[in-house]
């Protein structure tokens, strides 16, 4: 049974937080990534960019742990292990969009360049 996300993590996700998740790679060796984060008020989720290695890490193995930081205070912080528990397109687009304008306070600039950035919004559980 998951244990519920504290208020004080759900409101620290709702701020452009400073968000690092560590996966497996194939070796069995930590990778750690910093990127943005949000929540559906019950699960932490992330926009992960399709081919980026920690979506390779996770779809061979949904393991992960994420520390978000509190921007105001790099002492405050929540640290949640667990799997996650679903992956998916749907809302891709959006989820970046979304999460550039919490960060950045504009949309999703493309670093790469390139066209449409095809994410998958991944929530582990705790």
């Amino acid at each position: 049974m998951p244990t519920p996300l504290p208020p004080a993590l759900i409101d620290l996700l709702r701020r452009p937080a400073p968000c690092f998740v560590a996966t497996l790679m194939p070796d069995g060796s930590p990778q750690l990534t910093e990127t943005w984060v949000d929540t559906d008020g019950e699960n932490v989720v992330i926009n992960v960019v399709d081919g980026m290695q920690k979506a390779r890490n996770v779809a061979r193995d949904p393991r992960v742990a994420v520390n978000v930081v509190d921007p105001d205070d790099v002492f405050s912080f929540f640290q949640v292990r667990g799997r996650v528990v679903r992956a998916t397109h749907e809302g891709g687009e959006e989820g970046i969009d979304a999460l550039s304008m919490k960060y950045l306070g504009r949309p999703y600039p493309r670093f790469d360049g390139g066209g449409p950035a095809w994410c998958s919004r991944s929530p582990p559980t705790r």
